[in-house]
């Protein structure tokens, strides 16, 4: 009988290189490929001298798992340094974005699994050039002087998660002249949405994040309507708004009350007021099965 997987608590930090795509076509392949090459070496040295290890590289991000989220957060301050100092031949200046958490993870082969892996490579997506993001989870278990050094950025909701996770900025500039003010950050309400589809009754606010529409039985909300697609539909609940996606063949068609029409193809439309949706077709071609929403807004 083969045993599970050990599970331990550690750090996992991505880094990616910032503008990887301009790069290529700024450089040209070689050049470009031998840049980022140069950056991940620096990284991977930073990781190790820090007591971590690179899981991998995929591309232009590097993967890494530390003993604690101390060791992860001063990579990160060095790496965001030593990155920040490096130049292309053309004299343009190279950054990265990062993120880390810490929590239980599994490791196999080498290789790292897990729920927190999931959040440190969603943290790092977040991050925008010359940023590390961390969680509040991570940041309540670094020390006070590591904590002094960061600074709240807004709350996001995760897929997978059911509440809103709270993200912070580690600093990594030696000056506080460098940093770019932050404004007040408004008190978000608690978001909610409405459904309706002949007898049924639905809500999306937290702790549903996700729901889906479409022909298959498995979706939230069958439609039968013929020109509706399996997988048609969904709406994802992002901080305090909802927003309607679309991946159908025919195309998802939403009316906001006192405006026109509006088609969606492979397309995202933030709700706002109230509504119907039809799938497949406009309201007026047939009415019969369409979805009412109300934001509450």
């Amino acid at each position: 009988m083969e045993t599970a997987p050990a599970q331990r608590q550690a750090a996992i930090l991505f880094a990616d290189i910032a503008g990887s795509t301009r790069l290529y076509e700024t450089l040209g392949d070689a050049e470009a490929l031998a840049t980022i090459t140069r950056a991940l070496d620096l990284i991977r040295q930073v990781c190790e001298e820090h007591g971590g290890r690179i899981v991998k590289t995929i591309g232009d991000e590097a993967m890494a798992i530390f003993p604690n989220a101390a060791n992860a957060a001063y990579a990160s301050i060095t790496m965001q340094t030593q990155v920040s100092g490096m130049k292309t031949s053309r004299g343009a200046p190279l950054s990265i974005h990062a993120g880390f958490h810490y929590g239980p993870v599994i490791e196999e082969s080498k290789d790292v699994f897990g729920d927190s892996v999931n959040l440190a490579a969603r943290l790092t997506s977040l991050a925008k050039a010359s940023q590390t993001l961390l969680s509040e989870d991570t940041l309540a278990i670094l020390s006070p002087s590591l904590r002094s050094r960061t600074r709240p950025q807004d709350t996001h909701t995760v897929r997978g998660k059911q509440n809103d996770i709270a993200v912070f900025e580690l600093i990594w500039q030696e000056s506080r002249e460098e940093l770019t003010a932050m404004a007040p950050r408004a008190v978000l309400r608690d978001a909610m949405l409405k459904l309706s589809h002949g007898g049924t009754q639905a809500e999306l606010g937290p702790g549903v994040n996700l729901y889906t529409f479409g022909r298959d039985a498995q979706s939230d909300m069958v439609i039968a309507d013929r020109m509706a697609s399996r997988q048609h539909a969904r709406i994802e609940r992002r901080r305090d708004k909802f927003v309607l996606i679309d991946h159908s063949t025919n195309g998802t068609f939403c009316t906001v009350e006192g405006e026109k029409e509006i088609e969606l193809r492979r397309e995202e439309f933030t709700l706002r007021g109230r509504g119907r949706i039809s799938f497949g077709h406009g309201y007026d071609e047939d009415p019969s099965e369409t979805v009412d929403f109300d934001t509450g807004a």
